[in-house]
């Protein structure tokens, strides 16, 4: 059985916040506005995944109004997201990102991230794809007023061949 899910997410950019992306503290001059870290990125994919489960959006798993998520590592969010998909029988086949940010270049970055969404959802790094673009100066991420992520992942249910779980 294969299943697809597609996540989505945006935040505000704020001064006096670190800019966490994929796991990554990144230097910038501002961060994104969240109730946890605010990683957009790996917030759409655990969107993504809950998805293809037909389990609802991460605000169902992980509610703002919940104090116990205040400033809580998303990556930790993740591993959680990665029980979900390991308890419902399924592996992660593939992971395809893309962050839309005017600014800070995000390149130097991704082998990082990868390496931390690898670890987090027990996958290899080659099941992993994150691409970052601008939006050309259009919008409220090409006037820098916040970011923005998309993911899709598929996943196929499990079987003795499958090593890696998501």
């Amino acid at each position: 059985m294969f299943r697809i899910g597609f996540g989505y997410d945006v935040h505000a950019l704020v001064e006096d916040r670190k800019l966490i992306l994929g796991g990554v503290e990144i230097p910038h001059s501002s961060g994104l506005k969240g109730h946890s870290d605010a990683d957009v990125l790996i917030h759409a994919i655990m969107d993504a995944l809950v998805g293809a489960l037909g389990l609802g959006d991460i605000g169902r798993h992980f509610p703002d109004t919940d104090p116990a998520y205040k400033d809580i590592s998303s990556l930790s969010m993740l591993e959680t997201v990665a029980g979900l998909v390991e308890k419902e029988g399924y592996a992660l086949n593939n992971l395809d990102c893309t962050l839309v940010a005017q600014a800070p270049k995000i390149a130097p970055f991704l082998p990082e991230m990868n390496g931390n969404l690898s670890k987090s959802l027990k996958t290899d790094v080659n099941r992993i794809n994150i691409k970052a673009t601008t939006s050309e100066g259009l919008g409220f991420c090409g006037n820098r007023e916040g970011m923005e992520a998309f993911a899709v992942v598929s996943l196929i249910k499990k079987d003795g061949d499958i090593k890696s779980v998501a």
